[in-house]
């Protein structure tokens, strides 16, 4: 080694200053968000990005997902037949004819341009929500695929109210993440979104352009 380096080395070597080990494990402080706030905050996060959030008693969500599908001019939603939301999916609209869902059971290869150029959303479960971030959490399965959030340019999500955590480590820890960690969770917070080297906002660039949530409530 070059005096010169070995020199510099030592320099900032002596003015590092020591840091004392800390004793105990940092504790991070959970917030005490209640039901009803936690909703309240997820869905000022959330609005604060553009998206779009409606919360609904639960026997009302899906005849307010019917409205917001034809507000939308959606003629295809892609949808998990075999998914938690399938069965109830499938019963929203009287009748096949008038039905926009659409769903696909080949490969991704098999249908990749019509998923890419001829379907107008896509509908998905949420596993959780966290209320500090404005954040979904999607765990996908082979059922739900992840491009079905991530393709399509309106997403339209489904959130249980109860499923919403005050904070991302309360989210880990009453969850037991460190036993059972996902092999492909997606936090999203908003649609998707980028910015060019003038700092120029645009949407829609690497996924939906439409984030839509629907808070679900056992309140009427």
């Amino acid at each position: 080694m070059s005096d010169a380096r070995s020199n510099i080395l030592a320099r900032l070597r002596a003015g590092k200053p020591d840091m004392p080990a800390a004793s105990e494990p940092t504790q991070i402080p959970l917030a005490g968000w209640d039901l009803h706030e936690r909703v309240r905050q997820f869905r000022k996060k959330m609005e604060s990005v553009r998206a779009e959030v409606h919360v609904t008693p639960r026997e009302s969500w899906l005849a307010l997902l019917r409205r917001l599908v034809a507000e939308k001019q959606i003629s295809t939603l892609l949808y998990a037949p075999d998914g938690p939301l399938g069965e109830a999916l499938f019963q929203a609209w009287e009748s096949p004819g008038e039905s926009p869902l659409i769903a696909r059971s080949e490969t991704l290869e098999e249908w990749k341009e019509e998923l890419f150029f001829n379907v107008d959303g896509a509908i998905t479960s949420s596993r959780w929500g966290i209320a500090e971030t404005g954040t979904l959490v999607l765990w996908p399965t082979p059922e739900e695929p992840r491009s079905f959030s991530l393709v399509p340019p309106v997403h339209i999500a489904i959130l249980e109210a109860g499923d919403i955590y005050n904070t991302f480590a309360d989210l880990i820890e009453k969850e037991k993440w460190n036993q059972r960690m996902p092999t492909n969770a997606l936090l999203i917070s908003g649609p998707s979104k980028t910015a060019d080297i003038e700092q120029t906002l645009a949407y829609g660039v690497h996924g939906p352009i439409e984030l839509v949530i629907i808070v679900v409530t056992e309140e009427n």
